[in-house]
């Protein structure tokens, strides 16, 4: 390789074109991932790019390729919003993106259709990820006439020929059930909706509280679920005596999402329970929200970063022209993990 660029001025393809020791042409090529240039001089003319910190112009690139590397990803995000149950999501969707040569503009709204018709309309993404998907979501016909890849994140009722990716939540249920059958409990009493919601909205969260109620009864224990009467904190407070009525026989408590976790164990502590000692608490939560409580939490993990990777690579798939049949792609469960708030009855 032969040049280097030197100076306060940006780099440019020249710069690069010397450093490599090729042509600004085959730079060119690279960087509009043309199919002639070899393997070995394409990651010559990156690491030349690398080195020199070179970003290719975005408005010539797009007039060129008609491609703006650009990802929209739609997210919930409102005063009961959960940081911790969606920012793994979208750090996994932003770091896969950045793989691909693509950033990622996220959007919060609560306009729905309407924002993706904006965002759609004015040409400045290749492709969208749509998450908190409702099993009737009215942003689904409007995706639909899209002439874009566009990925759901969650299961609705007619997904209208686009591409799917969920997370099995009846089957994290049943290892939730598991958990504490195995482990000798009687009675399982479990943190629901907040009174007067549509359990039926998403697809997920139904599953995973009918699929557990389900395995209750196959394994022959007491099922409960107390719905929270206000959203917050409050809600889980004031349901704590109805969740703990069988604290003295063998009772397990199961609960989603890392912030009703940590409501639920601060209720416990204010009581003078401890979980691991008193009863048992299974929660459904990612591995990294399970570590970060008072008390280290058994969980059934919710795997963000492999339901977004998975949503990231039918995306790409798309967009590098498959044609392939849409996808309805279920994340299994690996397991649970034990930690500190699981009781084991039959060792006592």
């Amino acid at each position: 390789m032969t040049g280097k660029h030197t100076g306060t001025r940006p780099p440019t393809s020249k710069d690069v074109a010397a450093l490599a020791g090729v042509s600004q042409s085959t730079v060119s090529f690279v960087i509009n991932g043309k199919s002639v240039v070899s393997e070995a001089t394409r990651k010559r003319v990156e690491e030349a790019m690398r080195k020199l910190n070179y970003q290719p112009n975005a408005g010539a690139r797009t007039l060129k390729t008609n491609k703006t590397n650009i990802i929209a990803l739609f997210v919930e995000m409102n005063e009961t919003f959960d940081a911790n149950e969606t920012t793994p999501y979208i750090d996994a969707v932003v770091k896969l993106a950045r793989k691909h040569d693509y950033d990622v503009i996220i959007n919060t709204t609560h306009e729905g259709s309407m924002a993706l018709r904006r965002l759609a309309g004015k040409s400045i993404c290749d492709a969208f990820i749509l998450m908190d998907i409702q099993r009737n979501d009215e942003r689904i016909p409007t995706a639909a006439e899209l002439n874009t890849p566009v990925v759901l994140v969650g299961r609705p009722d007619n997904a209208l020929g686009l591409d799917v990716v969920d997370f099995d939540a009846r089957e994290a249920a049943y290892l939730a059930v598991d958990e504490l059958a195995d482990t000798g409990h009687r009675h399982i009493a479990m943190v629901g909706n907040t009174l007067g919601s549509n359990g039926d909205e998403f697809r997920f969260s139904n599953e995973f509280f009918s699929g557990a109620h389900e395995r209750a009864d196959q394994r022959g224990l007491d099922f409960i679920i107390v719905p929270r009467l206000v959203e917050g904190w409050e809600g889980i407070r004031r349901s704590t005596d109805q969740l703990l009525q069988h604290v003295d026989d063998r009772l397990g408590i199961i609960v989603r999402q890392p912030q009703p976790t940590e409501w639920l164990l601060r209720a416990l502590s204010e009581r003078g329970l401890v979980p691991g000692r008193d009863l048992s608490v299974v929660s459904h939560c990612s591995d990294l929200s399970a570590t970060s409580f008072q008390w280290p939490v058994t969980n059934v993990s919710t795997r963000p970063e492999e339901v977004s990777n998975q949503a990231m690579t039918v995306l790409f798939d798309r967009l590098h022209g498959s044609t392939a049949a849409p996808h309805c792609d279920l994340i299994e469960p690996t397991g649970i993990t034990r930690r500190a708030t699981t009781i084991d009855w039959n060792t006592r």
